[in-house]
Parts: structure tokens; C-alpha cells; sequence
């Protein structure tokens, strides 16, 4: 019994740690969104938009939880998770500075009054909320079932799992994405690692999905077994170990001024 509390505490450290990195380029973009506000209006934009993404998100969290052991959402979960994550670190190897992936965020901001920029913060919020969410479950679903019963067709104790990390991600992004942006200065490959964790997530979904009752490609209990265990975790230290200790690009102007110094 211990060991699957443990397994718990470990899902639920990685998934905050996931949304700890995320959050700072969240955080990025909300600051986009509210940047043309007067400056005692940004604050107050991103508060209330981050209080009505915190209902949505709830509503989204509810609504998944109800839905988590239907094989085909879990595959379309699991190609939005590959879509996202991978996009990402493609965009990042061929060159695509951050500044340009949130360029349209930033040109559609432009000329929006207080009630409107709220309104955008709000729902971009939640688009990362459904992202985060699915991470969750794909990480939740790969648990082995609890003694806590269940809640909504979901075992109570993954559903906890996806609770407290998505009342994370909220903390997170508003108490501490300064940090985080402040990290990914000094280490900027963490951004894209975020991401490739976030493909990885999307490849355990797939072997989920695979692993379902109504498909039969693989053993039911593949997924939940120690093999697969390993091999997932192992592949998230080491994508994790990677980008703590990999190079960031440099600037530019940084590089042509050291060409000339």
C-alpha cells in the first residue's frame, strides 16, 4: 500500500513540476495580453482573468474526469498532447525565437478596453488549463487504482491526482512565474523541455489508449506495470536531465558582440 502512495506522491510532484515550467511561458502570455493596459489596470486584467479561468478550469476538470476512461477522447488527448508538444520543439530547433510564437498574441492585444482584455485573458488561461488538464489524466490514468473509491467513473485517487495539480498550475502562474521566467533566462532550454515532456505525456496516452479493453493492442495491464513504469520515468529523468544541462541559444547581438571581443 505504501508503494502506491509513493507512486502517487511521485506523479503528483512531476506534474506540478511540469506546470511550474509551464506556467512561466502561461504567465508570458497574459503579460502580452494586458501589456497595452495602463499599468494599474494590468495587474487588476490578470487577476480577474485568472478568477475566471479558475472556474473554467474547474468545469473543464469536472468534465474530463467524467469522460478519462473513454478510449477515443484519451486518443484525440493523446494527439493534441503530440501536436502541442512537438510543435513546440520543432519550432525551437529550427530557430523560432518565443518572441515570435506569441507575436499574434501580441498584435491582437492592441486596442482592446479592460473589459474585453479580461475577457481574452480569461480564455487564454483556460486553453492552457485543457492543456495542463490532459497532461494530467495522461499521467493520472497510468496510476494503479486507490482505495479512495471513485468519483465521476474515475478512481478518487487519480481524479485528487489531476485536482491538486490543476489548483497548481493556477498557483503557480500567479505567484510564481516571475521565478520561473527568471529561470528560463539563465536556462532557456527548460522551455522546450517542458514541451518534449509534454510529447512524452502524450506517447504514455497512446500506450493507454492501446492498452484499453475496447482495442486490445496491448495487455490491459501493460500500463500499469512495472516495464512500462520504468521506461516511462526514465525517459522523463533524462528529457528532464537534458534540458537542466543544455545550452542555451544566444542572442545575437551576444554572439556577434564576443566575435568581436
Amino acid at each position: 500500500m505504501e508503494s502506491i502512495w509513493l507512486e502517487y506522491a511521485w506523479a503528483l510532484l512531476v506534474l506540478i513540476g511540469l506546470e511550474g515550467l509551464l506556467s512561466a511561458d502561461n504567465a508570458l502570455v497574459l503579460a502580452v495580453i494586458a501589456k497595452h493596459l495602463p499599468n494599474e489596470q494590468k495587474k487588476k486584467a490578470i487577476n480577474y482573468g485568472i478568477i475566471l479561468a479558475f472556474v473554467f478550469r474547474f468545469g473543464a476538470l469536472f468534465a474530463i474526469s467524467f469522460i478519462a476512461n473513454v478510449w477515443y477522447i484519451q486518443a484525440i488527448g493523446a494527439a493534441y498532447l503530440l501536436y502541442l508538444g512537438l510543435k513546440h520543439v520543432i519550432q525551437a530547433k529550427f530557430g523560432q525565437k518565443n518572441e515570435d510564437i506569441h507575436k499574434d498574441d501580441k498584435e491582437e492585444a492592441a486596442g482592446m478596453g479592460f473589459w474585453p482584455t479580461v475577457g481574452k485573458i480569461a480564455l487564454a488561461d483556460l486553453a492552457f488549463a485543457i492543456d495542463s488538464i490532459l497532461a494530467a489524466v495522461a499521467l493520472a490514468l497510468g496510476l494503479p487504482e486507490s482505495p479512495l473509491g471513485n468519483f465521476g467513473g474515475m478512481d478518487g485517487g487519480q481524479f485528487a491526482v489531476i485536482l491538486l495539480g490543476g489548483i497548481a498550475g493556477l498557483i503557480l502562474i500567479k505567484f510564481a512565474a516571475t521565478w520561473f521566467v527568471q529561470l528560463l533566462d539563465t536556462r532557456p532550454a527548460l522551455e522546450t523541455t517542458a514541451y518534449a515532456i509534454v510529447a512524452w505525456v502524450g506517447v504514455k496516452l497512446v500506450v493507454i489508449t492501446l492498452a484499453h479493453e475496447d482495442i486490445g493492442v496491448l495487455h490491459h495491464d501493460f500500463p500499469h506495470g512495472p516495464l512500462w513504469t520504468s521506461i516511462f520515468y526514465g525517459v522523463l529523468v533524462a528529457i528532464a536531465l537534458i534540458g537542466w544541462f543544455a545550452p542555451g541559444k544566444k542572442d545575437k547581438n551576444q554572439e556577434a558582440e564576443n566575435k568581436v571581443s
